[in-house]
């Protein structure tokens, strides 16, 4: 059984940022940090690490969506080409466990022993806010945006809607962390007919069926495209619990036994500092 943790990071040119400008600057002040942290864990658990930075290929598939798909922003690219690397990596590896650059590792408990991927992959899915009223969307939209949960849920809904599936009991997903193996990853088929997909997230932008308070949550998103191509292909899934993806945004608090710790919130600091106080 070969095993992988990777991660991918991509410092987007401040010109093409749409937003978090001071998201970039926290990032590239504890890059070294976080990198040294994930490979600390690779090592605790005997799995190999990889690291994947700017590189011809990615030059490569960004130039692809520049030339096909010019309105899907760089962070858009950025956050398909992860999963993209995930299919690189599934011809080498059994199992995979993808870590985005602000999570950081605070255990040395073996990911791949405790979660059998042979049941499904491993993610941490949406939160209740992703299941508001449809009734409270015109209001709701003007703080929410394309990437946020609720906007998933409904991009997702009508992405099936489209195609006559069923839209039930939809599920938001986080990438941020996944666990995933290599027969999950051919069943997901997430980059099959992917330009259709693609133009099917388009439509629905425009698609006057909707009203304009859909219309403007839906936009390009991976995430998107997760749980849509998740429910086509019936594709089964674990759900992890708080401490395998302890998702710190809108305040500093790490619980114990935590496990992986999502930085959504880029306060590094603090994640240092708790790590240091509790030798981790």
């Amino acid at each position: 059984m070969r095993r992988v943790i990777y991660s991918w990071y991509y410092d987007i040119p401040s010109n093409e940022l749409v937003s978090h400008h001071e998201s970039r600057d926290k990032f590239n002040n504890n890059y070294e940090w976080l990198l040294e942290r994930h490979k600390q864990y690779a090592s605790s658990i005997e799995v190999d690490y990889k690291h994947f930075t700017v590189s011809e290929d990615f030059n490569e598939y960004q130039k692809w969506f520049k030339v096909n798909y010019s309105d899907i922003t760089a962070y858009n690219i950025v956050n398909f080409y992860k999963i993209h690397l995930m299919y690189q990596l599934a011809e080498e590896y059994d199992e995979i466990l993808y870590l985005d650059m602000d999570v950081i590792p605070a255990t040395t408990d073996n990911f791949f022993n405790v979660w059998d991927l042979s049941k499904g992959y491993a993610i941490m899915t949406g939160t209740a806010e992703a299941q508001r009223s449809v009734n409270e969307l015109d209001t709701l939209r003007h703080v929410h945006h394309v990437r946020s949960p609720m906007a998933k849920h409904w991009n997702t809904k009508c992405m099936l809607n489209e195609m006559e599936l069923p839209t039930d009991n939809i599920d938001v997903f986080n990438t941020g962390i996944v666990g995933i193996n290599k027969q999950s990853l051919k069943r997901l088929a997430y980059f099959d007919h992917f330009e259709e997909t693609l133009d099917l997230m388009a439509l629905l932008t425009t698609d006057t069926f909707y009203p304009e308070s859909f219309r403007s949550l839906f936009g390009y998103d991976n995430e998107t495209v997760w749980g849509y191509k998740t429910i086509v292909n019936n594709v089964p899934f674990q759900r992890l619990g708080k401490r395998w993806h302890h998702f710190m945004d809108t305040w500093s608090y790490i619980p114990p036994n935590t496990k992986l710790i999502h930085c959504v919130s880029k306060d590094f600091d603090y994640v240092r500092e708790w790590c240091e106080k509790n030798n981790i």
